[in-house]
């Protein structure tokens, strides 16, 4: 029999397999308190849980499938830890230090097909995408590494924005977000978790739909189809023409405030003439528009990029400004690690093929 994971269960998902083992429906709730609250490692440890119990989510779940490969950490107080699937597939989680609290940023896919040509996430293509078991475990197994360490520290934030394309695992994405809300569980929430899709604008429509206040964000680039194409090969399959449209469904069904994400890539999107079609662009929605500009973190495949100077993030930020749109730079994290997001899944492959 193949296992899953314990963590891919929902609250509701869980009670109704356990009645259908013939198990009680509080026993549920136990479980899920040994799980989230108490945080224990191994179903031995549940120690309410009757031993027929026990035997049985030890034949059908794992608790612990995620082993860590590599743990890097930054003098800002970044951790980016590279974890082994039970597959063999590597992937990416990083936990960072605000002052707001703990986030963590979580990977959903093996691999990307999105093709964005600046992004260290796409040089190997999708292999498969996660379970919602899988990208839950992210999460508890940084809050473990924050356990072990005693200083009663707490994930309060989560970013969607690790490996892959959230909205092209969509089912599982949504699992994920009940598991970690729900307040007999992680309690995380859904105001401090922020899923970002490259531009999938069906999906948007279905995330539209689903009244639920998880932030959203889009990684936007390019303020027009033809430098957004040369930069984000998505852009061909969900052009402007069909991304806006889908941006002001959302808008008007959730009122809810979109960060645009920009990647700003010297003498490429970083222009003054591109501010000023950004802001055209976001003219009638930006009441409720947030463009986060991102220096750009350097990948050595992708070497036909450079990070805009600090003068035209500046004016770019100041024409953005001066036209009544809501902006502001990103704080760097981890620049004295592998920053980039799937960087350093990039690089242990390659160390492996060496050595191999």
């Amino acid at each position: 029999m193949t296992k899953t994971s314990i963590y891919g269960l929902t609250l509701e998902q869980l009670t109704l397999w356990l009645v259908e083992q013939g198990q009680k429906k509080f026993r549920a709730a136990q479980i899920w308190d040994w799980l989230y609250k108490k945080r224990v490692t191994d179903f031995s440890q549940m120690k309410n849980v009757n031993s027929d119990c026990v035997a049985l989510l030890e034949e059908h779940f794992y608790i612990q499938s995620l082993k860590e490969e590599v743990v890097q950490k930054s003098e800002d107080g970044t951790i980016k830890f590279l974890f082994k699937l039970e597959d063999g597939n590597l992937i990416e989680t990083v936990l960072m230090r605000f002052n707001y609290g703990l986030s963590v940023c979580v990977t959903t896919q093996v691999g990307c097909n999105i093709g964005c040509t600046f992004c260290a996430s796409g040089l190997l293509k999708k292999n498969r995408d996660l379970s919602g078991g899988e990208i839950v475990e992210q999460i508890m197994n940084v809050q473990h590494h924050l356990d072990s360490m005693g200083k009663d520290e707490r994930v309060s934030h989560i970013v969607v924005m690790g490996i892959g394309e959230p909205f092209d695992n969509y089912p599982n994405m949504m699992d994920f977000f009940r598991v970690v809300n729900d307040q007999k569980g992680l309690s995380i929430g859904a105001r401090h978790i922020t899923v970002s899709t490259s531009g999938l604008a069906d999906k948007i429509y279905d995330f539209a739909d689903e009244d639920i206040q998880i932030n959203l964000a889009v990684s936007l680039h390019a303020p027009n189809n033809e430098l957004r194409t040369q930069i984000m090969k998505i852009n061909r399959a969900y052009p402007l023409e069909k991304l806006m449209p889908a941006i002001d469904y959302y808008l008007e069904k959730t009122n809810r405030r979109i960060t645009f994400e920009y990647i700003l890539l010297k003498d490429v999107n970083d222009h003054k003439e591109e501010a000023v079609q950004l802001a055209n662009l976001l003219s009638n929605k930006r009441h409720l528009s947030y463009v986060n500009l991102i220096p750009y973190n350097p990948v050595d495949e992708h070497n036909q990029y450079e990070r805009s100077t600090k003068k035209a993030i500046v004016e770019f930020y100041e024409t953005l400004l001066n036209r009544g749109i809501n902006c502001g730079v990103r704080v760097e994290q981890g620049s004295d690690i592998d920053a980039a997001c799937g960087q350093l899944r990039s690089k242990q492959i390659k160390k492996d093929k060496v050595t191999n």
